[in-house]
């Protein structure tokens, strides 16, 4: 079982994109669970969201406290939630920023850490050029496809037009395949470097 933990804001799409990245794991065949974690929380409050990823039934209702991978959708959280707790030892790591690990303030968290594990990325910009709204959450997880293997672009692909319609759906589209270029270029790019290390 693959379980990830997606953290944001109120108003970033944090629950959607749990529910399409189980909707990109159901495409393939696989068993998908999503669900959020969440009071009255208004816009702009910090949200949780889960998924599970399995070969066979998911059983397990409770929330995830020992992620394979994080999505972090909103950097500010860094400094206000413990939002690495539990995180399993050389997770996925994949943060909305233009700011590396170093410039965030990570690089003694992340010293040992496998580079092809993590990355960052302006989903919130591609948002902007691609949608017209700076919601991160699909390039996200079209970023999040590209390092973690978990889910085909393709898959993303039906998640995004059964969620969307339209406009909306091609500007997604068109989001999420060049945030799924960049990742992947940046993990070459670190493979490189690590195998001249």
């Amino acid at each position: 079982m693959f379980e990830v933990r997606i953290h944001g804001r109120g108003g970033q799409g944090v629950v959607t994109a749990a529910e399409m990245l189980s909707i990109a794991a159901f495409e393939e065949g696989r068993h998908a669970q999503a669900f959020p974690s969440f009071g009255s929380e208004r816009t702009g409050a910090p949200v949780v969201a889960f998924c599970r990823i399995a070969d066979q039934e998911i059983r397990l209702r409770e929330p995830i406290m020992y992620p394979d991978a994080l999505i972090i959708q909103d950097p500010t959280l860094l400094f206000q939630v413990d939002v690495f707790s539990g995180l399993k030892k050389d997770g996925f790591i994949l943060i909305n920023t233009k700011s590396s690990f170093e410039e965030l303030g990570l690089s003694d968290y992340v010293r040992d850490w496998p580079a092809e594990r993590l990355c960052t990325l302006a989903a919130t910009d591609l948002g902007l050029k691609h949608v017209g709204r700076p919601m991160p959450n699909v390039p996200l997880l079209a970023g999040f496809a590209a390092l973690s293997g978990t889910t085909k672009l393709d898959s993303v692909f039906k998640a995004i037009n059964a969620k969307f319609s339209g406009k909306v759906a091609q500007g997604n589209i068109a989001g999420a395949t060049e945030a799924f270029e960049l990742v992947r270029a940046r993990i070459e790019s670190a493979r490189k470097e690590a195998a001249h290390a």
